[in-house]
């Protein structure tokens, strides 16, 4: 990979964060947001800066389109440029339909669908023609609406 920029959100832990360090070892620059653990997020930068490339963790939550675009602009001022896009932040609530608040409805829409949209509408600007916008999924063994867990 030659030089190659990236911005992953939710990247201080899990695939986030190994999706981080692999970048790094592929030739990536690499900025991270993080919502809450800085210790985390300390790590992930140690860990690009050992592949010789260069880090950035940006606090932001995922659940404010604000935040997100900011965490783009954050990105380009540092690097310079956005190659790669991955979003990666998640979140859940678990709890049967019925006793499911809107507030936590909003909240892991905000998260997983409304970060992605503005995360890649932002990062559109700066995307070349060999820019990449990756969406990540995943799936818990507890179902949202009926409380089933397997």
């Amino acid at each position: 990979m030659n030089t190659k920029v990236a911005l992953i959100t939710g990247g201080s832990r899990g695939i986030g964060a190994a999706t981080a360090i692999r970048l790094a070892q592929d030739g990536a620059d690499v900025a991270f947001t993080y919502n809450q653990s800085a210790d985390r997020a300390a790590d992930v930068v140690e860990q690009i800066k050992e592949t010789g490339r260069r880090a950035l963790a940006i606090q932001a939550d995922s659940a404010s389109a604000e935040a997100i675009k900011d965490a783009v602009s954050q990105t380009v001022a540092e690097f310079g440029r956005l190659d790669i896009l991955v979003n990666n932040a998640g979140a859940a609530a678990f709890a049967p339909i019925a006793e499911l608040s809107i507030s936590d409805f909003d909240f892991v829409v905000n998260v997983n669908v409304k970060a992605a949209f503005v995360a890649s509408q932002a990062a559109a600007a700066h995307l070349g023609t060999d820019g990449r916008i990756i969406t990540i999924g995943s799936r818990s063994c507890k179902n949202l609406v009926s409380g089933y867990q397997c």
